[in-house]
């Protein structure tokens, strides 16, 4: 049951209701000409039914205003003014093409159709929804009106409840950043689901010399929950490895042997590694102590706690474990200040009926709770994160009443009664919706991008099934806009939007990208209506835009290929190498790499990497200081290192300081073969524009 429908007058009707008065002026006039005019036309109606004379002039004289009625005229008499034969009705639609001669009579005959269908019923309904069992959904507003029968009190009962929500939540929510101290660490410190230690490619330097110091060292830290699901957007290597589209933990405890204490790579994110050990909860978050061990090798894989990690079978120089024993109180209280906001929210939708009261405080409250509870931005610190959410709710509120009395969701709550079904699924479907990185996190598409949709896996079937889905609705869309004869206008207002999403592709240079909260003001005049599929479309798409704009802010929906780049490959030309010169010795091996010239001025140094560490840089130059520079690298194994570990290089161009896309690793292995490296990429260095290594970044220095 969708709803029901009630009259709406239509263009016709109001013609109609329009001419009544004149037709009552018509009948006064005529009564005005006498008592005898009236008996007479009485009786003589009443016989042979022909109007007398006296009336019938009155007639011909009303008939001369200009807003009287055209008078009737019978198909007998229309034929005798017109002898001629009638035009066929061919011709007549011929005459009404004249500039579209070209196209074929079926087709405009179709198009005609079409158009007629578009326009809708003669009589337009309006769909309202009727209260399934009505004593109950009226039951709250009934004894709402009955304790507080004044407006006023009402309004204070409201403000009351409100300012009970925001101190209930910032109460829990102080409650969750008192943590007590750990004995010999000092108080965690609070960080993000992205921190570690190492930064990417030669992010940390040469030799790792800005990521230092490798051992004796570690701190107390706290981690949000859900940082299991936190994945590495763009492919990054370990070794010959490509991990993508999941977390970036290297090592841990084997598989077997829970006694075993947990080794993870420094580049392994923190937090994630601390889940897959069992030192904090996935769901609840918690904190613990990390304590750094310096040079590690042969890192195992093991699947703990939902998380699978990576295996690398040779050496990295920095290295962490967690402290046994710590006593701990911290938890992360997003799910408590959920259950507040729900619960207020719901209370809020059930006894208020007025639109306006219902919407803000919903959307508002809704709003903060995302922001700062279930999916907030990677800002550790709280003023910042108040301060941030606040820059981004200014204008947020704003489109939001564009939305509310502009795009439909007026119209769809007025006058609805309907108290429990408007809770469950216009309220419900704004909570599903602005709770998407929980809800839909099975779908398998993180951007909606060319590049994510092709390198992830199932992206492109789950984006189908997305299509088909929206096709469907929107069918049904366009059968209810067409009852209530608003399917033209709505259909003229996205042809406006397709042609403008057409003409933001075309721009050169650009990139469109449908953000969440983009999707939703496009897809949100299309549930303007009081159906129920309408309510929970309509809830869905306020929740999606306050997800986005909550937890990602205002991005712009054009953005350059740089700015969606993240730390994803960028196309440029790799370093080609000659054959490896190896020399194996039983107590010093060595092999010696030589490269030729960079493919343009724009390059002038190179970059490797041994084992994801960069331990060779050099820059080409004519000048004075840089003309010596060595043209070849060569590393060596020594003693114990002969025949120990698989090692893994890779080289890229540089630009100052910034390094290009490097190639996939070569292995020396433990043999002393080389195996050379695929073609192609592996993957590029930071950039700290977006995505995971703006986070990386931010936590090192939290770490720092």
């Amino acid at each position: 049951m969708v709803g029901t429908q009630d009259g709406a007058t239509s263009p016709k009707s109001a013609h109609q209701a329009h001419q009544v008065p004149q037709v009552q002026d018509l009948e006064s006039l005529s009564s005005s000409s006498g008592s005898d005019n009236s008996a007479s036309s009485s009786s003589s109606s009443s016989g042979t039914g022909t109007p007398n004379v006296a009336n019938s002039a009155t007639i011909l004289i009303a008939t001369d205003h200009p807003d009287a009625p055209l008078p009737e005229i019978t198909l007998v008499e229309a034929l005798e003014a017109d002898s001629s034969p009638p035009t066929p009705r061919f011709i007549q639609d011929a005459g009404s093409w004249k500039r579209w001669k070209w196209v074929p009579y079926p087709v405009r005959r179709s198009i005609v159709a079409v158009i007629r269908w578009a326009h809708g019923p003669a009589t337009p309904q309006r769909f309202r929804i009727k209260p399934l069992f009505p004593n109950v959904q009226y039951a709250p507003i009934l004894l709402l009106e009955k304790k507080f029968p004044r407006l006023r009190h009402r309004l204070w009962l409201l403000f009351f409840w409100i300012a009970i929500w925001i101190i209930t939540f910032a109460l829990v929510m102080r409650k969750e950043l008192d943590v007590d101290e750990i004995p010999g660490w000092g108080r965690p410190v609070s960080i993000g689901c992205g921190a570690a230690y190492w930064n990417m490619d030669n992010g940390c330097g040469l030799n790792g010399m800005q990521c230092r110091p490798f051992t004796d060292s570690g701190f107390a830290f706290k981690c949000p929950a859900n940082c299991a699901s936190y994945q590495a957007l763009n492919p990054r290597a370990v070794g010959d490895q490509e991990v993508v589209y999941r977390p970036l933990v290297v090592g841990g405890p084997p598989a077997t042997g829970n006694d075993i204490i947990p080794v993870y790579r420094g580049d392994s994110y923190l937090c994630g590694s601390a889940v897959h050990a069992g030192v904090v909860s996935n769901a609840h978050g918690g904190c613990g102590v990390v304590r750094l061990i310096g040079t590690q090798r042969n890192f195992s894989s093991s699947y703990r706690n939902g998380i699978e990690s990576i295996p690398f079978d040779s050496y990295f120089p920095l290295s962490f474990t967690f402290e046994e024993g710590v006593q701990c109180s911290a938890k992360d209280m997003r799910w408590a200040l959920l259950a507040i906001s729900v619960v207020f929210s719901s209370v809020l939708s059930v006894l208020i009926t007025s639109p306006t009261l219902f919407f803000f405080p919903v959307f508002t409250g809704i709003y903060w709770t995302v922001g700062l509870a279930t999916d907030p931005a990677n800002i550790t610190d709280v003023p910042s994160l108040i301060s941030r959410e606040l820059g981004s709710f200014l204008p947020a509120i704003l489109v939001a009443w564009v939305m509310y009395d502009h795009m439909g969701i007026r119209r769809s709550l007025t006058g609805l009664t309907a108290q429990f079904e408007k809770t469950v699924l216009w309220l419900g479907g704004c909570w599903v919706g602005a709770l998407t990185n929980y809800t839909f996190d099975f779908i398998p598409i993180q951007r909606l991008t060319p590049h994510d949709l092709q390198q992830q896996p199932g992206a492109r079937a789950a984006l189908a099934i997305i299509i088909v889905v929206l096709t469907i609705i929107t069918a049904s869309q366009v059968w209810f806009f067409r009852q209530e004869g608003r399917l033209v206008r709505y259909l003229k207002f996205y042809t406006l939007v397709g042609a403008g999403l057409i003409l933001c592709v075309i721009l050169p240079d650009l990139k469109l990208r449908i953000h969440h909260y983009i999707l939703a003001l496009l897809l949100l005049p299309g549930t303007s209506m009081q159906t129920r599929p309408s309510l929970l479309y309509q809830g869905l798409l306020v929740g999606l835009f306050i997800n986005g704009i909550a937890r990602w802010g205002w991005d712009p929906v054009l953005q350059t290929a740089y700015a969606l780049q993240g730390d994803a490959q960028l196309g440029s030309p790799l370093p080609a190498l000659a054959a490896p010169v190896i020399s194996l010795g039983t107590n010093i091996s060595s092999i010696t790499f030589t490269w030729g010239k960079p493919p343009g001025r724009i390059y002038d140094g190179i970059s490797v990497l041994v084992n994801d560490v960069e331990r060779f840089r050099t820059y080409f130059s004519d000048d004075e200081f840089d003309k010596n520079a060595p043209s070849n690298f060569t590393w060596t194994r020594e003693g114990e290192e002969v025949g120990r570990d698989n090692e893994y290089f890779r080289f890229a161009w540089m630009q100052g300081y910034k390094s290009e896309d490097y190639t996939k690793a070569g292995v020396w292995t433990r043999e002393g073969e080389w195996i050379a490296m695929a073609p192609g990429p592996s993957r590029v260095k930071k950039r700290g524009s977006m995505g995971v290594v703006g986070e990386e970044e931010e936590g090192r220095k939290r770490l720092a």
